[in-house]
């Protein structure tokens, strides 16, 4: 008999393929956006994830990169590109050669001093975005026309929309969970655990550590380039170091170094920020309290209840900060 645990992906991913065919009959439009909102997020969690838990580079600038990955997409649309595929990969590659300047740098440290600067390098990226006059400065950039598709498809037609972000949401699962497995997945987990015996083997620790972090960083640019397309609308305040803060507190709460942790932390995470406020302007009481209650509980995340098979638990947020104190 099939375990629970073995059918809940499935049946989880079936339920986005079939929410906006449902959401329509039920007069639920406005969260087919929300659902799209929800699974960028977990996208980009995956990757903090991979980065974090798996990597034990635990960086408070992810959001920086998400920034970067939305301006790069700003420009391209003001240098006249009006292609989604051309603009995503786009912003993807100049945020890739941008995670490859400032990993060379941020590389050479670790731990906290690790943590510290990655934080630095966010709030640059802040306030040059916060310059950038052009691009609305403190007030944002509003997208002005829907982006194109091809085959007479735009960024207008929600379902389409959609249909394109889920895919890249299942490809980006794909493609973590398979490098979790892969020899470059176990050669990072090996770093992350004895990065001095690692070197002793031969492996080239420093540049798998950049592959790791520029792939990482990428995958967080195409996010922010994703909620451009989705919002039509990006702003400084997304690259606010509290918004890494949170990318961090999403990650460990669903089970950092789980792989499904980063899904089902920044889809908790998500709900209780769309839902709870409906019900009180405190919104924020219970959701400290239940943040504080699995932290005590669940030190592990909320992936290590579930999980029928124990995975490693090095990668855990608390046990990678008491190794690096």
């Amino acid at each position: 008999m099939i375990s629970p645990a073995r059918l809940a992906p499935f049946i989880f991913l079936g339920a986005l393929f079939a929410f906006p065919f449902v959401a329509e009959p039920l007069g639920l439009d406005y969260y087919t956006g929300f659902v799209m909102r929800l699974m960028i997020a977990m996208m980009i969690a995956t990757s903090l994830n991979f980065l974090a838990g798996y990597g034990g580079m635990i960086a408070l600038g992810h959001a920086g990169f998400i920034g970067i990955g939305s301006y790069a997409m700003v420009a391209l649309v003001e240098a006249g590109i009006e292609s989604v595929w051309l603009l995503w990969v786009g912003a993807t590659l100049i945020t890739a050669i941008a995670a490859c300047l400032i990993g060379l740098v941020v590389l050479r440290t670790r731990g906290m001093y690790f943590l510290m600067i990655t934080l630095a390098f966010a709030e640059m990226v802040y306030y040059i975005a916060v310059s950038l006059r052009m691009y609305g400065g403190d007030d944002g950039y509003i997208l002005a026309t829907p982006l194109q598709f091809g085959f007479g498809a735009d960024s207008g037609d929600v379902n389409m929309l959609y249909g394109v972000v889920l895919a890249v949401f299942v490809l980006s699962l794909w493609l973590f969970f398979s490098m979790i497995e892969s020899r470059f997945g176990k050669a990072i987990i090996g770093i992350r655990d004895n990065e001095v015996r690692m070197r002793a083997l031969g492996y080239p620790t420093t540049r798998l550590r950049l592959q790791a972090f520029v792939m990482c960083s990428a995958w967080a640019g195409l996010g922010g380039a994703m909620m451009m397309t989705q919002n039509g609308f990006i702003s400084p305040t997304t690259i606010q170091w509290t918004h890494s803060a949170e990318l961090l507190v999403v990650v460990a709460l669903g089970g950092m170094g789980y792989r499904w942790g980063a899904v089902i932390g920044a889809g908790l995470w998500g709900l209780m920020v769309e839902f709870l406020p409906q019900y009180t302007e405190y919104w924020h009481w219970p959701m400290g309290v239940l943040v504080i209650a699995i932290i005590l509980f669940a030190p592990h995340g909320l992936s290590a209840l579930f999980s029928s098979k124990p995975e490693d638990k090095n990668g855990t947020l608390f046990t990678l900060l008491r190794r690096q104190a």
